[in-house]
């Protein structure tokens, strides 16, 4: 597996430490155990679960500003779990509103020895955000619409919402309520990845 994730990660042209390298593993192997009772991922193959829920979550750490984000819906800690891992100066607040997530999380935290991710099980319109979030991410958790709409306490004045989605969701860029606005979308490349992935940065507009 740790010779897997070393050839993935030079074809992604990205470079990590061998303690990142086994952190990812050992994450991937909690999730392999843990999912046979928890019904955690669609995802079966700890090799597919390298590329598809590994590198798809690390790709996009060059784009983060900030030091403390919040993973919305994170289910069992994705992206937030391997971005943590790759950004070990930056927090990661992981939100689920189901309790067998959080308790898998809170076994990945003690297990991998993960002090910059916290757990936290609510549903995102009754978590505050003290103090705010430099970032809010999500993968696979709603329409650009509702994240904005559900998370918009969450970010501080200078926040921004990350949204990985595949194919670039034009309908829901155009769908945006009004106060918001996208940034940028970024291409992001996976490689043994079948289908296109984009990463989508929106931001509140100042007034």
């Amino acid at each position: 597996m740790l010779n897997k994730l070393s050839r993935l990660l030079d074809d992604a042209g990205i470079s990590l430490t061998d303690h990142q390298k086994n952190q990812l593993v050992a994450y991937v192997g909690l999730l392999h155990k843990w999912n046979k009772a928890y019904n955690l991922t669609s995802v079966r193959d700890p090799g597919e679960m390298l590329v598809r829920h590994i590198l798809d979550s690390i790709v996009v750490a060059p784009h983060l500003q900030g030091a403390r984000f919040i993973d919305v819906g994170t289910g069992p800690g994705l992206p937030g779990v391997p971005l943590s891992i790759v950004l070990p100066q930056a927090h990661f607040t992981l939100l689920d509103s189901l309790g067998k997530r959080i308790r898998f999380l809170r076994q990945v935290q003690h297990e991998l020895q993960l002090t910059n991710i916290e757990p936290v099980q609510s549903r995102v319109e009754d978590f505050p955000a003290t103090p705010p979030f430099d970032g809010v991410i999500s993968r696979a958790f709603a329409s650009l619409n509702d994240m904005v709409s559900w998370c918009q306490h969450l970010p501080g004045e200078n926040g921004r919402f990350y949204a990985l989605k595949g194919l670039i969701p034009n309908d829901e860029i155009a769908a945006l309520p009004a106060g918001f606005s996208v940034e940028s979308v970024a291409e992001l490349r996976v490689p043994h990845l079948e289908g296109e992935r984009h990463l989508v940065v929106v931001k509140a507009n100042k007034i």
